[in-house]
Formats: structure tokens, sequence, C-alpha cells
């Protein structure tokens, strides 16, 4: 084993947060991307190494996966890039991290556990705020209630997004608001409400296709499975859409028009409101009974815990902390691997 690890995305928002914060842990991490002239600036920064390849260049993604134990890909829209990469891997040998949330990416990395195992790799999607908070909330979940057939997540405290981010979300537009039932993914035309306590009293969310409606099911087995946002005026603008406007912003034409203003956001949030932020997710799980159990989670903003989280996992997997196979962040640490991060904290609220 190398003993090294690979960014693949490093220019992007998340993935400059993720090679700074590995800059400040002391780690070595190769740089790699599409852009050489911004990648030189970036591992010039730090002192990195880097490489610069298009994933289409199979050859060259091969090449640069065969010097890493592990690959921590942040570049999205992971519904085009996760594939080639979790491909390249699997000819390498190469662990297959990444900080997806799309549902679809999620289903398809469980697909090839089987492959995984026999090649002898981790996939492990998600590795940042999507979804290893919720994640192990919804292990800590079903653990406080092992009979448990229905299960709501919760989330607030999500108000800055990168421009990938806002991005992933536009293309999800146009398939209405997905849950999981009877342990199928469907899609709902109307997205459910209710009102949840982030500890402020209680606040009105609306249901979205969040990453946990794949994987809190491979974590738990729980077969009704539905995730909330504390609503926004943005989160009621796309709830109010109709069927038809759905469809229309699905169109190409029209996915480019509303990719071509995210570009016109910030980058990103700033570093003082990413000191300044937080996150609050709340977790309920019901038996057949109608009996609940509640829990509350608090932790740093998304995008810095995203860099503590998946950071962690590719130390613990470059240290052989690894298990074959398609892989949660509570399947392969347990539901307490969230407490061990600064700034997390979880309560049981009816005990």
């Amino acid at each position: 084993m190398s003993g090294k690890f690979m960014i693949y995305g490093a220019t992007g928002y998340t993935g400059k947060l993720v090679a700074r914060t590995a800059k400040a842990l002391g780690m070595q991490p190769l740089l790699a991307g599409r852009n050489e002239a911004r990648l030189k600036s970036v591992a010039g920064q730090h002192g990195f190494e880097f490489r610069a390849f298009e994933l289409s260049d199979t050859a060259a993604l091969v090449d640069a996966l065969s010097e890493v134990d592990v690959v921590l890909h942040t570049a999205g829209p992971f519904s085009e890039t996760s594939k080639p990469m979790l491909d390249a891997c699997m000819r390498t040998g190469t662990h297959y991290l990444d900080i997806t949330g799309e549902i679809d990416v999620f289903e398809a990395c469980a697909a090839r556990d089987v492959e995984a195992k026999q090649v002898g790799i981790m996939v492990m999607p998600g590795v940042g705020f999507d979804v290893v908070p919720s994640d192990c909330l919804a292990a800590h979940m079903k653990a406080r209630m092992p009979d448990a057939v229905e299960l709501t997540l919760a989330i607030s405290g999500l108000g800055h997004m990168s421009r990938g981010t806002a991005k992933t979300g536009v293309e999800s537009v146009g398939k209405g608001t997905r849950v999981r039932r009877d342990g199928r993914i469907v899609s709902l035309n109307t997205p459910p409400r209710a009102e949840f306590d982030f500890g402020h009293g209680p606040r009105h969310s609306i249901a979205i296709g969040w990453g946990d409606v794949a994987t809190a099911f491979h974590s738990t087995g729980i077969p009704h499975i539905t995730v909330y946002f504390e609503a926004s005026l943005q989160l009621e603008q796309m709830a109010a859409l109709g069927g038809f406007k759905r469809w229309v912003a699905s169109l190409g034409f029209m996915q480019r028009k509303l990719k071509a203003q995210i570009d016109q956001q910030p980058e990103g949030p700033s570093d003082a409101e990413r000191r300044e932020g937080y996150a609050v997710l709340v977790g309920e799980a019901r038996n057949i009974g109608g009996d609940k159990v509640v829990s509350r989670l608090q932790t740093p903003e998304g995008y810095t815990l995203t860099a503590m989280t998946s950071l962690e996992i590719v130390r613990r997997a470059l240290a052989g902390e690894v298990q074959p196979g398609f892989q949660t962040p509570s399947l392969a640490f347990g539901a307490d691997f969230i407490t061990e991060f600064d700034g997390c904290t979880r309560q049981d609220m009816n005990v």
C-alpha cells in the first residue's frame, strides 16, 4: 500500500476546503481535477502534488489512481462523475469515497456491492454532511427502537449552499419528492409537510429527496423513510411548482439557464459564515404500535463538517479500517461515529 490518497475535484468549493483542512491536519493528498492552471494554484498554496485529467481520460485516471490507496471524490454532479471514477477504482483496487447526496448515486453504488467485495475495496458514497450525521442519527434511532417501521429525519441550518450543491438540487427538480415506502423509493407529486422542534419550538418543514432515502434503508432496514428540511423561501417556491412546471424546469434549456444563474452566485459560504453556522437534525422512529422515540443532533456548519468527516474516513481507510463492499458511515463505523467530532452533540428527547 502506498499510504497516499487523492482528492479529485480539488478546485471546487468543497475540494479546496478539504485540501486546506488536510494541510492543517498534516495530511499530504494528491490533488486532481480537470483544470491544470487552477490545480497548480491550489496545490502550490499547500505544497501538494497534483495531476490534471478529465474523468473521460480513462488511461490517465487509472494511472493516477494506481498511485493511491483511497480517492476522495468531490467533483459533482455525481450523477455524471461517480460511475467513471468507481469503474476505475474497481480496476485499480482503490477505495472509493465521495461527498454525494444524490439518491440514484447511492443506489448505483449499493448495486455494486458484490463486485466491490470481489475486488476488495470499500465503496462509501456520502462521507460529508451528506450523509454522515443523518446516517448516524438514523442508526441511533434504530438502536433506540429496534422494531421501528417508520423513520423521519428533519434537518435545519443549511442556509448557504455551494454552487455545486445548488446545481444538484436543480437537476432533481423534475423528480418530485422522493421518499421510501414499503422499502421502495417512490416519488410524490406533493411534498409532505410537518413541524419539528430544532431547539427553539416547532418549525414548519417540507419533505425533500435527501440521500438518506437511500442510505438509511441500507443502514437500518426501516421500510418507511421521509426526510424534511426546515422550510425556507426557496423550498416553498419549489414545493409550489406543479407537475408541469417541474417538467419544464427539467428540460435541457431550462437546466442550462438555471445553472447559469447559479454560476452568478457566491462560490459558497464564507469562512465567517461557516464559523457562525451550525446544523440541527431531528430523528423520529415509530413502531407498528405507534410508540415513538425522538433524538436531536447538533453539528458544525455543513461544509465544515464535510471536511472533518471525509478526512477522518480517509484516515481510517488508509489505516486499514475498511470493510469491503458498499458501506454507509454508520455500517462501517457505528451510530456514535458522528459524536466523535468537535461540535457534535446528541440528545435523546424522550427517555
